[in-house]
Order: C-alpha cells, then sequence, then structure tokens
C-alpha cells in the first residue's frame, strides 16, 4: 500500500488528515509550511515524492484564500520535485457556491479555482458533497464528488430503532431549491421516506428567508439535508417553519460546518432535535452538535483508487 505512494495534510486538515493516515495504517509524510511576514507562504515535501502517487489533504475553509493558495503552492512543489500522480483531497471545497453568475458581472470563482488547481499541476481532484455538480464540468482532470449521505443515514436508522419509529414516518426536507435533488437522493436510502421542499428568498448574501413548506411534516420526522451550513440563517429559518407546521422530531444532516459568526450559539437555540454534521472542516467538539468522521470513508476510497478497484461497493459497506 506505501509504495509510491504518500499522504500529506496541510493546515486546513491537519486532524482530518492524521484520522485518514490512521485508517489506511500509515504515517503522514512530513511538510514543511512557512508564513512569511508579508503574509506568503512557502509549503514543500521534507522527503522525496519521484515517482509516487501523491495524495493532498486540504480543505479550502476559512480562511479559504491563504489554505487555497497554500495548496496550489504545494502542488507546484509536488510537481517540480517529479511526482508521478497528484490527487488533491479538498474536502470542503472553498468557492464552490460561486458557480455561476447569479447578477450581473459576478465572477465564476469555482471556475477559476478549478483552473488555477489544474494550472498548478493537480491530476484528480475528490471532494465531499460538492455544492453543484456542475463544479466537476469546470475542471479537466478527473474529479470525485463523494457522498457522506450513507453515513448520515445510518445514523437515522440507529434513531429510527431507538424511538421505535417507521421508515414511513420520515420526512426528507430540502431546505431550499437547490438542495432537491441531495434530498432526493437521500430519500432513496430509505424505503418509505418522503420528500418536502421550503421556499427560500435570499434578499442579499449571507441572509435568507424561509417562507412556504412545499409538503406534508405535520407527526412526522423531518430531517434536513443541505451540504453547507454557514451563518445559520437558512437552516434556522427552516427548522421553526418545520415546527410551526407540525413536525414531531427535527433532524438535521449537514456535511460542511463552515459556522461563521455566532451561528453555533444561535442554532443550538432552534428546536432541533438531532444535529450531524462532518469532520470536513476541522472542528473542537460541539454542544448537541454530533461530528461523524468521513476519514474511514475518505481512506477507502483513496485506498480503491490507489489499487484501481471500484468505489461504489464503498457506499453500500458504509450504509450497513
Amino acid at each position: 500500500m506505501q509504495n509510491h505512494f504518500k499522504l500529506f495534510a496541510l493546515s486546513g486538515s491537519k486532524f482530518l488528515g492524521e484520522a485518514i493516515a490512521k485508517a489506511l495504517n500509515l504515517s503522514l509524510s512530513p511538510v514543511e509550511i512557512n508564513k512569511f511576514a508579508d503574509g506568503e507562504v512557502l509549503v514543500k515535501p521534507l522527503e522525496t515524492v519521484r515517482n509516487h502517487h501523491v495524495y493532498i489533504i486540504q480543505s479550502t475553509s476559512k480562511p479559504a484564500s491563504e489554505n487555497l493558495m497554500e495548496l496550489l503552492v504545494f502542488v507546484d512543489a509536488l510537481k517540480r520535485s517529479s511526482a508521478k500522480e497528484i490527487t488533491a483531497v479538498i474536502p470542503y471545497f472553498g468557492y464552490a457556491r460561486q458557480d455561476r453568475v447569479a447578477k450581473s458581472r459576478e465572477p465564476i470563482s469555482a471556475k477559476l479555482v478549478a483552473d488555477l488547481l489544474v494550472a498548478a499541476g493537480v491530476d484528480r481532484v475528490m471532494s465531499v458533497d460538492i455544492h453543484t455538480m456542475q463544479i466537476q464540468g469546470f475542471f479537466s482532470v478527473p474529479f470525485d464528488n463523494i457522498s457522506p449521505y450513507h453515513l448520515f443515514a445510518r445514523e437515522i436508522k440507529n434513531i429510527l430503532t431507538k424511538e421505535k419509529l417507521g421508515e414511513d414516518d420520515l420526512v426528507v426536507v430540502s431546505p431550499d431549491h437547490g438542495s432537491v435533488t441531495r434530498a432526493r437522493n437521500f430519500a432513496e436510502l430509505f424505503r418509505q421516506a418522503s420528500i418536502g421542499i421550503i421556499d427560500k428568498r435570499r434578499p442579499k448574501p449571507n441572509l435568507s428567508e424561509s417562507v412556504n413548506l412545499i409538503g406534508e411534516v405535520e407527526g412526522k420526522i423531518a430531517v434536513i439535508v443541505d451540504d453547507i451550513v454557514d451563518t445559520g440563517n437558512t437552516l434556522i429559518g427552516a427548522t421553526e417553519l418545520l415546527k410551526k407546521h407540525g413536525a414531531k422530531m427535527i433532524l438535521v444532516c449537514v456535511s460542511h460546518g463552515v459556522f461563521s459568526n455566532d451561528a453555533i450559539s444561535r442554532i443550538q437555540k432552534a428546536p432541533i432535535d438531532y444535529f450531524f454534521i462532518t469532520d470536513t472542516i476541522d472542528h473542537a467538539m460541539l454542544s448537541k452538535i454530533k461530528i461523524i468522521s468521513v476519514a474511514p470513508l475518505l481512506a477507502r476510497v483513496i485506498q480503491n483508487m490507489h489499487e484501481g478497484k471500484a468505489l461504489s461497493p464503498i457506499f453500500d459497506e458504509f450504509s450497513r
């Protein structure tokens, strides 16, 4: 497994990188990261990577631009050091929400980031629950989107068993129109779950209003699924609307916990019975929020990818 294979973790994913390495039964390769007084960064491997397949673990979360630049500089260092193949494992892909021109004169920053990664020398990109699937098409190299929803489904099935409830009591709710496909795919992991959609308005960035609910949640267990929780406005508005419409239990499954400003304290006051996030962004323990590690899942994906095996059987395994 370790022959011609190296795993590095940068500043944005130190804890996750260590967990992935442990799951793979190997050690992280050493890397030197220097940040100069003027803000420049220098990143280089501290051992040979010549003719090796290299995997870099780095979420481009806050500080997004610094972590992105750190990744780009390191990829360039690996390329100049004759690495055979470079895979950027970006669990949380920053700038993914800037994936289209929503208003005149706006950039498509997700496409720019894709171009920068390819120009730096990345041969393959892997991410967890990318914001929109169209981002895959921004890359001229292979892009693997790894879904964590089998992990969430396993947690919810355990809750149903604990509460002695059936899957017909479950309503999978999309907090806005953009996550409808995500909610539908998640509902397919259950035999009898129905779908609900919240009609959301966003008057300006980081401000949203939950207006209407499409679907029936009265007396049901409502499960909100989304890829990102940032300020928490969308999520809190959704939970309040579901409570108003009679949901007897509210569960939340979110892949990436950005938690800007006072999001955590506000979310903890919301009518949420169970809250699950993954560790794509490094966090300390969070009160009333359960962190589910994607490290074993990503480790298996990396292992199968390195050995040239199929990835799809992995997800069935992690749903059990």
